[in-house]
C-alpha cells in the first residue's frame, strides 16, 4: 500500500463513522508519484480532496490516479489507466506539466472543475454519435 494512501486513511479515519464491523471506505491507487515532480504535501491534499469526494459521492470501491509528468512520461502509466477501465473503477489522472496523457481510444479526460487547481480529470466513454 502506497504511503500516501496511507496517510489519506489516517488523516480521515476520524470523520468516518465508527462500529463494530468494518464499514467500507474508497481505496485510491496512486501511480507515477515519484516521476511527477509534485512535493508530498501537495499531493496529501489532492488525495484527500480525492477521497473527500469519492465519500461524498457514496463511493467505496477503489478509485486510480495517474500523476501525469509530460516532461518525463512513464509508459507504465498507460496501462495504470487500462487496468482502471477493465475493472470498470474511475480513473482519474492529474497533470502536472503542460498536457494530458493521451486517452485511450473511445475515451476522453474531463476536467473537474470542482478541484481548484484545474489539473484534476476523470477518465470518460466517448459519447457515439
Amino acid at each position: 500500500m502506497s504511503r500516501l494512501l496511507t496517510l489519506a486513511r489516517s488523516l480521515l479515519a476520524p470523520l468516518l463513522p465508527q462500529s463494530n464491523s468494518n464499514p467500507p471506505t474508497p481505496t485510491i491507487e496512486s501511480y507515477g508519484q515519484g516521476e511527477s515532480g509534485i512535493p508530498i504535501e501537495e499531493m496529501q491534499l489532492i488525495m484527500e480532496w480525492l477521497f473527500a469526494s469519492l465519500l461524498n459521492a457514496g463511493y467505496f470501491g477503489t478509485a486510480h490516479i495517474v500523476w501525469y509528468n509530460d516532461a518525463a512520461p512513464d509508459p507504465q502509466l498507460e496501462k495504470a489507466v487500462k487496468d482502471g477501465i477493465r475493472r470498470d473503477e474511475p480513473t482519474l489522472l492529474y497533470r502536472c506539466g503542460s498536457q494530458v496523457q493521451p486517452p485511450p481510444n473511445g475515451y476522453y479526460w474531463r476536467l473537474m472543475a470542482e478541484h481548484p487547481s484545474n489539473r484534476i480529470y476523470q477518465l470518460e466513454v466517448k459519447d457515439e454519435d
